[in-house]
């Protein structure tokens, strides 16, 4: 028989009994070891991230700042080159000042531009008389199915937009509805509202339009929303 002794593999001689305890506490170190690279990891990412875009704000803005003046230069420009067209028509036609946009069209009816101011509905403070007091002659019919479908009809027209303002166009409903009714209560209230309103007129706008083969008016896009 040979007298050489058995080694075990080096591995084996190495290896080193844990305990239960041990190890739980071993693959605890473990799993927040790997939590840690890999909060480190997204916090690079992120890092990565805000440069990526930091930079690419950082490079397109100026090209939209300077597209950004081209566009209202040429909007003052289309103003001018229409100002006299406007002050002839004002003549010839003695338009109202209150007429909110002008189109205008070529010759052979193939290209139009509209001009006009974007107005925001308002009233002054006292719309809440005049709406108290169209509530106050809703409160005072009866009941019956007819008057409940007037009723909701009128508090339909006095509904408010999400900014907290009445609608011209409903105001305008509303008086309509007062004058088929005849009640002088009712129209009261009406006339109130209608005088408190003040429109403002937050932009002005120009539009471009072209007929197609099909003779279907296109809008020409002059937004980045719109094109």
């Amino acid at each position: 028989m040979s007298n050489l002794k058995k080694t075990e593999p080096a591995e084996e001689q190495n290896a080193v009994l844990m305990t239960a305890e041990e190890m739980s506490e071993y693959s605890a170190f473990r799993a927040e070891k790997q939590r840690k690279a890999a909060e480190e990891r997204r916090r690079a990412e992120r890092e990565i991230y805000r440069e990526l875009s930091s930079g690419a704000v950082d490079e397109v803005f100026p090209e939209l700042l300077s597209e950004s003046r081209k566009l209202s230069a040429l909007k003052q420009n289309v103003y001018n080159r229409f100002h006299e067209a406007l002050e002839l028509k004002r003549e010839v036609f003695g338009f109202k000042t209150e007429q909110r946009s002008h189109t205008f069209i070529n010759a052979d009816a193939t290209r139009r531009i509209r001009l006009g101011d974007c107005v925001t509905d308002d009233y002054d403070n006292t719309v809440e008389e005049g709406i108290a007091i169209v509530r106050g002659f809703l409160d005072s019919l009866s009941r019956d199915e007819r008057t409940k479908t007037l009723v909701n009809t009128i508090l339909r027209l006095l509904s408010r937009d999400l900014k907290g303002n009445l609608k011209a166009s409903r105001v305008i409903q509303l008086r309509r509805t007062a004058e088929e009714l005849g009640e002088a209560r009712l129209l009261e209230g009406v006339r109130i509202i209608e005088e408190s309103y003040r429109p403002a007129v937050s932009k002005q706008f120009v539009r471009a339009e072209y007929r197609n083969e099909k003779g279907e008016w296109v809008s020409v896009p002059l937004g980045m929303t719109e094109s």
